[in-house]
Formats: structure tokens, sequence, C-alpha cells
């Protein structure tokens, strides 16, 4: 019983610390108020009093029996009035005063998954709150001289690999055998490929592109008309208002999700639809889909199905990982499913007004 009292009691405190600061200061206000008047109402003068005799002895000569004082005086509950709507005034703006720190971190922290590179917080306020928000620029400083060590590692690795590979092309030419040239041949593509994606991945994590009020339509008209002259069958219907979006990012992105609809589905249908508030890009395939339970995994870096693993449609495994990132430094969602006969069906979702930093 205790238990279930002390969770019950638990759900009804509010789940901010405004909340819970305005509620304590409140308890103890009405409490110091009621604590006063139970003190005043027992140290009150007793009706039968008067001048001249004690409590209790009857009233003096020429005084007529007094009534009994009223407990509320109209006077009383204005005072107790004035007091308690001030000392309320003065917890709410109390505990919003100390609420605010929390909120400027937690919207710091906010920004900083998609901005990294944000500039630091001004260290203001009283001593707890420099403090804090010094550890917090310390710790985003850190963060920014992991990565760029990061890209740079990977940056000199990708380069280094280059020149090897160059030299297993040219002695890859000079093999006799037909079908071991073929083979050198896909296997040194295939990791040129790795190497750029790496490479296209780390730069648009560390250097993201300014927004702009991009013309979405044209973009993937003339993305569908690259891809046609390719020979490939890509199609493109809708049309949608210009948003503010990072155009090379962008396009990048709904090219990579191209590229998976032609090498795994044949063919890429791309519809955009118009929202008030948001563009919607839907990238639709004939392939067989993904499996339910791989729909999450394959937006990971480097994860492929098994089945995708042969020389033919493998890919990197980077495509959906770029993309996803993307769109999510963008503000928006992309999602995936399975078509109703066939196919797979990428989802995404832009909105027309990202909060750019």
């Amino acid at each position: 019983m205790a238990q279930l009292i002390s969770r019950y009691a638990v759900r009804l405190l509010p789940v901010t610390l405004f909340g819970r600061l305005a509620l304590l200061l409140f308890v103890a206000v009405l409490a110091s108020h009621v604590l006063a008047l139970t003190l005043m109402f027992e140290l009150r003068p007793m009706p039968g009093s008067g001048p001249g005799l004690g409590p209790g002895f009857g009233p003096g000569p020429g005084h007529s029996p007094p009534g009994p004082p009223p407990l509320l005086h109209p006077g009383l509950l204005l005072d107790i009035g004035v007091r308690l709507s001030a000392l309320m005034l003065a917890a709410w703006i109390g505990a919003r005063w100390l609420s605010q720190p929390i909120k400027r971190l937690a919207s710091a922290a906010r920004e900083i998954g998609l901005d990294i590179h944000r500039p630091p917080l001004a260290e203001d306020g009283t001593e707890e709150c420099r403090a804090a928000t010094r550890v917090f620029n310390q710790m985003q400083a850190q963060i920014c001289q992991q990565l760029d060590e990061r890209d740079r590692f990977v940056a000199a690795v990708s380069h280094d690999l280059r020149t090897p590979l160059t030299r297993l092309a040219l002695r890859a030419e000079g093999l006799t055998d037909a079908v071991q040239k073929q083979n050198f041949r896909q296997d040194i593509v295939e990791m040129n490929a790795m190497i750029t994606a790496t490479l296209d991945y780390l730069r648009g994590a560390a250097d993201p592109e300014p927004f702009v009020l991009l013309d979405v339509t044209s973009l993937l008209v003339s993305l569908a008309d690259d891809q046609q002259a390719c020979g490939h069958d890509v199609g493109m219907t809708g049309f949608a208002a210009p948003i503010k979006a990072q155009a090379s990012s962008l396009r990048r992105c709904i090219d990579n999700l191209v590229e998976n609809a032609v090498r795994y589905g044949g063919v890429a249908r791309i519809s955009l639809t118009d929202y008030p508030n948001h563009v919607c890009i839907e990238v639709c395939d004939d392939g067989v889909g993904i499996p339910d339970e791989e729909l999450d995994r394959v937006l990971a870096p480097f994860y492929r199905v098994e089945a995708s693993r042969n020389r033919n449609s493998g890919g990197v495994g980077l495509g959906l990982s770029i993309a996803h990132d993307i769109v999510r430094r963008h503000q928006g969602q992309l999602r995936l499913r399975n078509g109703e006969l066939s196919g797979l069906v990428v989802t995404v979702t832009l909105p027309r007004q990202p909060a750019v930093h």
C-alpha cells in the first residue's frame, strides 16, 4: 500500500525542474500561512474576556456581552491574498530563472547533434552556470578535435591507398589471362569506390555546406535526366515549391537512393509531393526489397544485406548511410519500407524551414 501511494505521489509531481521548484515554493508559502493562521486563532482573545476581569469571568459593569469575533475578517482575507499573490509571483519568477540555464544547455546539446561546429556558449550567469557552460564548451572542443584528427587520419590513409591501387591497375593491364585481368579490374574498381565513398561520407559530416533556397523540382528533374543519359530507367513526377536545403548534399542523397534503386531493382521512380510545412520525396524500385528485420540495419555505415554481397551489385554499404545522415542534417526523416507487391520504397521528408545554426 505504501509503495502504491509513493508511486502515485511521484506521478503527481511535475516532470520539469521549473514545475517542481514552483510547486516546492508554493507548498512552503501555503504551509507558512496555514501555520500563521493557526497560531493567530489559538492566541485570539476569548469571547468572555473584558477589561477588569480575567478571561472567562463575564463582562464588566456597563459592558454588553460581546458576540463571537468573525474568524475570517475581510481585511485579513485581503492581506493573505495579497501576500500569497506576491510570494507566488516571486516563486514563479525564481523557478523560471533557476531552470533557464538547464534549458539553454539542453538546447545547445540538440544543436550540437546538427552542427558540431556551432559557436560555443557564452559563459555568463551564476558561478554554477558558468562552470557547467565551461565544461560543456570544453566537451564540444574535444569532440571537434577528435573528429578533425579522425578525418585527417582517414584522408591520409585513403590517399596512401590510391598509390598502390594505381600500380595494381597498371600491372593488371599487363596480364595475359583475360579472366584474371577482368577480376583484377573489378577488385580495383571496388576498392577505389570504397575509398571515394568513405571520403565523401567524412567530408559531408565534417564540412557541411550552407543552406540556400533550392528548387527541389528542378534538382530532381536534372538528376533523372542525368541517369537516363547513362541508360538507366529513371522517371520523375510531381512538383514542389522551393525549400531551404543544402544543394550538393541533397543531390548526393537522392542520387545515392536512385543508384541503389537502379542497382537492386532495375528501375527508379521518383515522386515529389508538396505540403504546407514539408516536402516528401519517394524513390521506388521493382526489386526484391529488403527483409523487414534489416530495414533499420541497412542505414548503418558499411552494412549490407547478405544477399547483396556479390560482385555485380554488392556496393560498398555507404549509400543509404550517407543519404540518412544528409536527411538528418536537414532535420528530416528517411524511412524504408517494402512495396505492396515488390521493391523497396524510400521516403524522404524534408521540413521547409529547418533550424539553421
